[in-house]
C-alpha cells in the first residue's frame, strides 16, 4: 500500500513539476517576445480582452505543438490521473506569471497581460491540451 501511495505521489508531483516547468518556459519566452515586439510597435495590449484571450490560447497551442517537436511523449508516464495536468499547471503557470508581474510593477515596469494569472493560465493551458491530445 504504501508503494502504491509513494508511486502515485511521486508521478503526481514529477508530472506536475515537469509540466510547470515546460508551460513557464513557453510562457517566458513569448513574454520576451511580446516585451522586443512591443518596444517596436509602443503597444503593450490587444484592445479587445476577448481577442487576447483568444490569442493567447492559440499562442498556447502554438507553443504547445512547437513542444512536441522537442518532446514528443509524455514528459512522465501517465499515471492513474491522467489529464491532471490540464488544471494543475496552467494554474501553477498562471501564479508565476503574476508573481513576475507583480515584481515588475513594483519595479515600476510596465507589465504585458500575459504577466497576468488570467492570460498566463489560458495560455498554459492551450499549451497542457495540445500536449495532452498530441503526445505519442
Amino acid at each position: 500500500m504504501f508503494e502504491f501511495l509513494f508511486e502515485l505521489f511521486f508521478e503526481f508531483i514529477v508530472g506536475v513539476i515537469l509540466e510547470f516547468a515546460v508551460e513557464l518556459g513557453g510562457a517566458v519566452l513569448l513574454d520576451l517576445l511580446l516585451r522586443g515586439t512591443a518596444d517596436i510597435f509602443d503597444s503593450y495590449r490587444f484592445q479587445n480582452a476577448f481577442l487576447a484571450w483568444f490569442s493567447y490560447l492559440l499562442c498556447g497551442g502554438t507553443m504547445g505543438g512547437l513542444s512536441l517537436l522537442l518532446f514528443p511523449h509524455p514528459l512522465v508516464h501517465p499515471g492513474r490521473f491522467h489529464g491532471l495536468s490540464l488544471i494543475t499547471s496552467p494554474v501553477i503557470t498562471g501564479f508565476a506569471m503574476w508573481f513576475v508581474g507583480t515584481e515588475l510593477l513594483e519595479k515600476g515596469k510596465k507589465i504585458t497581460r500575459i504577466e497576468s494569472f488570467g492570460y498566463a493560465a489560458v495560455f498554459a493551458f492551450g499549451m497542457a491540451l495540445i500536449r495532452f491530445l498530441f503526445t505519442r
